[in-house]
């Protein structure tokens, strides 16, 4: 178990087997793949640490599966929805902050009140921190990803709004906490996107066991209807959502507005100036009917 970790007072009443005359403690957990799978314990302590263990490394599996890093931004309309319907949920100041400030996940997680400037003339999101995992426990540090991920990020009204409404109700130090007002662990950070998750219409898959036998199911939720156990939850987004989608759509943004390559590299945080331009390119050239005039010109047709 990581270091500082508490174990329960009353642990699990585990089964025990008999292996080359050794007692074990065991349990079955169900792993990323969705199959049941034994784990094993000299005592009952050791087992249950190696439960928590698993469970985390299944969660991260399961959440970068869901959730792989995809360069397509958001469009306005999609943005709208999917802030919609997070509103007042756990995960709506990091979309927001994602969506208006272009910080990377671990910028985010990492971001402490003491690096948020909203009463500034202009304010701003110093980016000084970041979150890491190491043994399986968050930690937060000044190790950036880059030597240019330490920026200045002015943000727009409002991120402002959102970011003094949570700081009036906040008693942690870090603008994204859990309720004990410390910093996200990975497992804590999947169930928070799992409210963007569970309200899109993308197939999904669970599993039943008859007789000892896995049974794999698959299902495809139809826009607008409600989630059958939960008639709240509401299938409202038919787009995928990641982490890294909200980034790459304040950056796609800025481009669009016309904001010049070398700022965009700066408010992103990019070390080489080739991630930039590969968006820019991307993004500003993308547009045929706007190229139109340009190529004409350029080989003397009207």
């Amino acid at each position: 178990m990581a270091k500082g970790k508490k174990r329960p007072a009353e642990l699990p009443e585990y089964g025990t087997v008999m292996m080359k005359g050794v007692q074990y403690y065991r349990t079955r957990i169900t792993d990323a793949d969705g199959k049941r799978v034994a784990i094993y314990g000299l005592t009952r302590e050791e087992l249950y640490d190696r439960v928590e263990d698993a469970q985390k490394k299944i969660a991260e599996v399961v959440f970068h599966r869901e959730n792989p890093k995809r360069r397509e931004a958001l469009t306005d309309e999609q943005t709208a929805i999917l802030l919609d319907s997070i509103r007042e949920l756990p995960p709506y100041v990091f979309v927001m902050i994602g969506l208006y400030a272009g910080l990377r996940r671990e910028e985010i997680l990492g971001l402490k009140w003491d690096c948020v400037f909203l009463d500034e003339k202009t304010p701003y999101i110093s980016v000084r921190r970041a979150w890491h995992v190491e043994g399986g426990e968050p930690v937060v540090n000044t190790l950036l990803k880059t030597p240019a991920a330490k920026r200045d990020v002015p943000i727009p009204k409002c991120l402002v709004a959102c970011l003094k409404e949570e700081r009036e109700k906040s008693e942690s130090e870090y603008v994204i906490s859990n309720s004990k007002g410390t910093v996200l662990t990975e497992t804590q950070f999947v169930r928070v996107w799992k409210y963007i998750t569970v309200r899109s219409t993308a197939e999904r898959c669970y599993y039943t066991y008859v007789n000892g036998q896995s049974i794999k199911h698959r299902i495809k939720p139809r826009l607008g209807e409600h989630q059958p156990n939960n008639p709240k939850l509401v299938y409202t987004m038919d787009f995928k959502v990641t982490p890294h989608m909200l980034r790459h759509t304040y950056i796609t943004n800025l481009i669009y507005k016309g904001v010049d390559p070398k700022t965009v590299q700066y408010l992103a945080g990019h070390e080489n100036s080739k991630t930039t331009m590969d968006i820019y390119a991307k993004v500003k050239y993308n547009k045929p009917e706007e190229l139109s005039s340009v190529v004409n010109a350029a080989f003397g047709l009207r």
